[in-house]
């Protein structure tokens, strides 16, 4: 096993549709993997799928180990990029150490997990039992996870491949919860010959909403909520922004009717100098567009005033960030929430998807309160869903030592041991299989859950020989 054999796999993958809610041909494809290699394969009423390798010979009195990593990916892509998610494979380069998808997402945040979980199933590595875990829809709720029913696997020491630092060691993670407003409007004609314009807050970088909330990145459906609030004289037509509500929002737009070309086109340049300044050193690239689209006519349509000036205030208003650090890791977030979009769902229904995140229940529970509170001031209808818990590190495990010792012995420096913002799934297994012994490591990944997503191909290299000599460890 090594880490061109991981890569290699990993390309596979790119091939093969995945987006969250839409897994079957990864199903199919991790299924027919099992067929090929004769192995044992079992696919629950959710669409997870484990794959056994049975131990080696002399190895059957060793614990089973589940290597666990989920099966679907966050689809992004960049505005007035050709791609179909749902059909087209990734487009990938291998340039200056990376492997980089430069339009879109690139998948290894799971795929790259996939791909060294296969590598171990082809592997002639001395090992006891290994049970592979593909989960389904953890994009978008953990979905998989939660469905998991006891006996599905046998094993109680699990690895979870769905970290992004190589060299750290994760122990715990935050818990999660998703917040829903819904606004209802009644549309109004326009008034004739008004100026209608596409207003747009752009080239933002976005990320992961918990690994990259604390980065000062900027927030694309606040800033444009931030410049319609400021122009209560503006009609609103439309508005869309963000997409994934483990995003940050890159993008957002909203076309108006104005009294005034030249005056919103000025106003429109000003604001983006303002945010050119403001997100100097965390969004440097950032910019606002305004693009005419010629007078208002007898069919044109806006959003009543009442709701739409609504929207903009509690839009600009709730919160988004870091809403607490942690006191016990220095470093760590430990409450946060996300502004993740704003959709026009249906005839007169818009929809602002939001997701909260911490390690301590009662402040993630707060958070979805304190974001519910601004929707319902505004007159929106709130809901929280698709909450899943935290993991709490255990610092006296004994896989965290053989790993600890593992690191130490191949590359002579001790790793780092934390905790991180982001979610992962061995919440929920613990929920489950409650005597399970857990820890998460892979490979390095930068921007993730958002085009440009990349791979660090050296970080590949120490992950593969890493999660090798633990399996080989495990005795």
């Amino acid at each position: 096993m090594n880490s061109k054999k991981v890569l290699d796999l990993f390309k596979e993958i790119t091939k093969v549709p995945r987006e969250s809610g839409h897994e079957e041909q990864i199903i199919a494809f991790l299924q027919h993997f099992a067929r090929e290699h004769s192995l044992e394969c079992r696919t629950d009423e959710a669409g997870n799928v484990v794959i056994v390798k049975p131990a080696s010979r002399g190895c059957e009195n060793r614990p089973v180990v589940v290597l666990q990593s989920h099966s679907d990916m966050v689809c992004e892509k960049n505005s007035g990029v050709e791609h179909d998610f749902s059909r087209d494979p990734i487009k990938y380069v291998i340039e200056d150490g990376w492997m980089t998808a430069k339009d879109t997402t690139l998948g290894a945040d799971c795929g790259i997990g996939m791909a060294a979980q296969l590598a171990v199933l082809e592997s002639d590595l001395e090992t006891g039992r290994i049970e592979c875990l593909f989960t389904v829809a953890e994009e978008t709720g953990l979905d998989g996870a939660k469905a998991l029913k006891p006996g599905f696997i046998t094993g109680k020491i699990l690895i979870n491949l769905d970290s992004e630092d190589e060299g750290e060691l994760f122990v715990g993670c935050a818990g999660g919860l998703d917040t829903t407003a819904v606004f209802r409007y009644v549309e109004q004609a326009a008034e004739p010959g008004l100026d209608k314009a596409l207003v747009r807050i752009c080239n933002g970088i976005g990320g992961h909403s918990g690994d990259d909330i604390d980065k000062g990145r900027a927030n694309a459906v606040q800033l444009l909520a931030r410049f319609l609030y400021a122009h209560p004289e503006l009609g609103l037509c439309s508005i869309d922004g963000g997409n994934k509500r483990n995003a940050i929002a890159r993008e957002a737009k909203a076309v108006v009717a104005a009294p005034d070309a030249a005056v919103l086109t000025e106003a429109v340049a000003s604001f983006g100098d303002v945010l050119k300044d403001e997100y100097a050193a965390g969004d440097p690239d950032l910019r606002t567009e305004c693009r005419l689209l010629g007078k208002t006519s007898a069919e044109d349509r806006i959003i009543e005033p009442r709701v739409a000036g609504a929207l903009a205030a509690s839009l600009f208003g709730a919160p988004h960030g870091v809403l607490a650090m942690s006191g016990d890791i220095k470093g760590l977030v430990e409450t946060s929430t996300n502004l993740a979009s704003v959709k026009m769902t249906d005839k007169g229904v818009i929809t602002v998807g939001t997701s909260q995140r911490s390690s301590v229940t009662s402040e993630r529970q707060a958070a979805g309160s304190k974001v519910e509170a601004v929707f319902r001031l505004a007159g929106a209808e709130v809901s929280h869903g698709s909450e899943y818990p935290g993991w709490k590190p255990d610092m006296d495990s004994e896989l965290l030592r053989i790993c600890k010792a593992s690191y130490k012995r191949l590359f002579g420096t001790d790793p780092v041991v934390r905790a991180i913002h982001a979610g992962l799934e061995c919440g929920l297994f613990l929920d489950i299989y409650p005597d399970l012994d857990m820890i998460s490591f892979g490979p390095t990944l930068r921007g993730v859950h958002a085009p440009g997503e990349r791979l660090e191909l050296a970080s590949l290299d120490r992950f593969v020989a890493l999660l090798a000599d633990v399996i080989t460890q495990i005795r």
